[in-house]
């Protein structure tokens, strides 16, 4: 890939891990909305947030599939299944796939409560884990597509992918979106 992709995916996995150490976004939703916004989607962020809520935390909190993995999958069909997701659907399926032997290759599993079961007993630790494996779940996901799809590169939303919130802003943010 060339020198503009690989900035492109670098400033979606920055993205996807500030969303998550920010306390916007949890993994699942994390992933998916800063690659639907990063590379123009289409789904409003409610959308991408209410499509991967129930996925984090192992999906639903049950401590299963990893978020990360789970929105990165999300994003695959959104990107993937864009011009005929009917007549794309092996497609899809093939990238998943894809998407996760790559994980499983670096995390050796998939599974939310075996990828932390080492430091569940520090929530510090446990958090900073987390953002790291959130930021590389929205890396390996922007690599796939952007090797199936390259000409979504062109459509990037560079103003969005390089804000960067802070906490006290993202916490005012939080609150007013509790109320909408």
């Amino acid at each position: 890939m060339d020198d503009q992709i690989e900035a492109l995916i670098e400033r979606i996995r920055n993205k996807a891990e500030n969303l998550y150490r920010t306390h916007q976004m949890f993994c699942a939703e994390a992933v998916l909305a800063s690659l639907n916004n990063g590379l123009g989607g289409g789904l409003t962020e409610k959308q991408a947030v209410s499509l991967a809520a129930g996925l984090t935390v192992g999906i639903g909190g049950s401590g299963c599939m990893c978020g990360a993995l789970g929105g990165g999958v999300l994003a695959l069909g959104l990107f993937l299944g864009e011009n005929g997701p009917y007549r794309n659907r092996k497609a899809i399926r093939e990238a998943s796939g894809e998407l996760h032997e790559r994980f499983k290759s670096v995390y050796k599993s998939t599974c939310c409560r075996t990828l932390s079961k080492h430091v569940k007993d520090d929530p510090k630790a446990h958090f900073d884990h987390c953002a790291g494996i959130t930021a590389a779940g929205a890396e390996m996901t922007a690599r796939l597509i952007l090797e199936k799809r390259p000409e979504l590169a062109l459509r990037s939303n560079q103003p969005y992918l390089e804000r960067q919130q802070s906490r006290i802003a993202a916490f005012i943010m939080n609150i007013a979106n509790f109320f909408r």
